[in-house]
This record gives structure tokens, sequence and C-alpha cells, in this order.
């Protein structure tokens, strides 16, 4: 049967509009494709199991897992038609209706979006949809704020206020490194090369990556080791018995109080990596290289990161313009 369509679709080609073409196919397939009429069973439910399962092998961890199934099953309660009958303008009512029963920001809504067109994109390519009702709803424009980094001084004083080597080990790792906490938290022991002054860490979906630390953070992780009396694997563990692998909070919650503790605006683990993507670029380091030591897919991610120094701007017009 599949055959038969597509040959009919190629004969009248020439004689159709791309429009026109989109139509007679969707017609062809609501009244002949018997496959696809099968496929028109499947519940909404199952759709959305399906794009998780997928999504699962392609290495999303439990986590993000766990975000798009929240997010398309509140759309999938509100918007009740059948997958292949809901239309751009039910979603974007959905959207709507959800940023002001929500009052949340445009960011917020933002990934919504994103997540819904990652469900219906997957729904089109894999042929259980004929058109994506998102290729409409385009992203939303949110305001780009100059998010701030952390100075020198300011990392000198956490560095210099630590009352126990573990910390000042995890800023020194953090700040040079640019890894996430979670890839911090993840590291051992035997990861560490300390003569290559180099570490492998896996980040998202998985991903192995080499990220590169400086002579402090060495000295530093050093004094740290020395220091422990247990046998656990893990780099980083909690300071009291039984010395347990530190988590993700641990990390957050004891650099924040450092901060507020020495009145420093905001301190929390993303902004070392910010920090260093930022100071990276700023002296010149290639964009991909930074991308690479970051283990972004896309570049656009790693721009996010980079904030261009004013002082910079002005240099560089006297040189070249004035």
């Amino acid at each position: 049967m599949q055959e038969k369509l597509v040959k009919i679709l190629n004969e009248m080609a020439e004689y159709l509009s791309i429009a026109q073409m989109k139509k007679l196919q969707e017609v062809l397939l609501e009244n002949l494709d018997e496959s696809h009429e099968e496929k028109t069973e499947i519940s909404n439910t199952e759709y959305l199991q399906l794009y998780l399962d997928a999504k699962k092998i392609e290495g999303c961890s439990e986590r993000t897992l766990q975000y798009y199934r929240v997010t398309i099953e509140k759309l999938l309660l509100r918007v009740v038609s059948p997958i292949r009958k809901i239309t751009t303008e039910e979603i974007r009512s959905y959207l709507s209706e959800y940023q002001k029963i929500n009052n949340c920001s445009k960011v917020t809504v933002d990934n919504i979006r994103r997540n819904i067109s990652s469900f219906f994109s997957w729904l089109e390519e894999e042929d259980y949809i004929l058109k994506s009702p998102m290729r409409r709803i385009h992203k939303i424009k949110t305001k780009q704020p100059v998010k701030e980094i952390i100075s020198d001084e300011a990392i000198e004083r956490l560095r210099d206020n630590c009352k126990h080597p573990r910390d000042r080990a995890m800023i020194d790792l953090l700040y040079s490194t640019g890894i996430r906490v979670g890839e911090l938290v993840n590291l051992n022991r035997d990861d560490i090369d300390f003569e290559a002054r180099e570490c492998v860490v896996y980040g998202k979906g998985d991903k192995e990556r080499r990220v590169y630390f400086d002579a402090k953070a060495k000295l530093h992780m050093k004094e740290y080791l020395e220091s422990r009396k247990d046998d656990n694997p893990a780099l980083f563990v909690t300071l009291d018995s039984p010395y347990d692998r530190l988590k993700i909070s641990g990390v957050e919650i004891r650099i924040r109080e450092l901060g507020r503790r020495l009145h420093l605006t905001k301190i929390h683990p993303h902004k070392f990596r910010r920090t260093m993507a930022t100071r990276a670029i700023d002296k010149g380091m290639p964009i991909e290289q930074v991308q690479k030591i970051l283990g972004h897919s896309q570049i656009d991610t790693t721009m996010q990161y980079a904030i261009v120094n004013q002082g910079n701007v002005k240099a560089s017009h006297q040189r070249y313009i004035a």
C-alpha cells in the first residue's frame, strides 16, 4: 500500500503545488493507508511512553525524562484531543493559559514550549503524524540579562576563608575545569591524573570528555586527599563518618553558605562554570575549544556563558576605529 501511495504522489507532483501535495498526502493516508489507521488507535499516553522510551535510548537522564513526562502530561490533560488532531491554536492557547495561571516567566514558558516541540517533532519523524503543530510556534523572546561572574578578588576570598581543605579543593576544581556540579560529585580518586593535571568526566547523556585543572587545584586536591582517613573511592565525601560520597545538594549548600558568610552575591557552583567560560573567551581561547571543555553539543549554548568584557570592546574600538 505504501508503495502505491508514493507512486500516486510522484505522478501528481508536476501538477500540484507543495500545499496541494501535502493535502493530497493527508487525504490518501486518512482513507487508504491501513498501517496509518492502526497508528491512530494508539492512545495519547502510549505515544508519550514511546517518546520517553526513545529518549531513554538516546541517553537522556532520569531527571530529564521526568521533566519531559511532567511537561507533556500536563498538556495532554488540558488538551484532550487525540495526538493527530491537536492543532497549533490549541497549543498556543495552552501556553498562554499556563503562563497566566502559574504566573511564570517567559523563560519557563519557553522551556515548556521546547519540550512540547521535541515531542511532536519526534512524532513527525516517526511518521505518527504528518506535520508537527509546533512548527509555527516559535521561540519566545526573552530578556537576556548580563549574568555576573565571580571576580578574581572574590575567588581569593573564597579560597582563604575555607575552613576545610575539601572545600578549597572543590572551589579550585570547579573554577579551573568549568565542570558541572553533578560531574564533580561523580568523580572518583582514580579519575584524577595529577601528573597530566586532567580528569575524565561524564556529562549529560553520559558523554565522556576530558577536562584540565591548574596547579592550585592540584595542590589543594592533594592536600585534601592526604588529610582523609577513609577508603571511599569518591573524590569528595562528607566531613563526618561514615564519609559518604558528597551529593549535589551538599556542594550547593556548602558553597552558598561560604558566599553568604563573606557577603558575596549569589555564589553557587554553576557560577564557577560561567566564570571559567567567560574568562577563557575573554583571554582569547577559541569558542570551539571552550565548547569542548564545557561539553556542549551546540555552540549557541556555549555563547550564553560568554560575557563580552566592555573594557576590551573599548580597547578594540580605539585600536581599529578611533
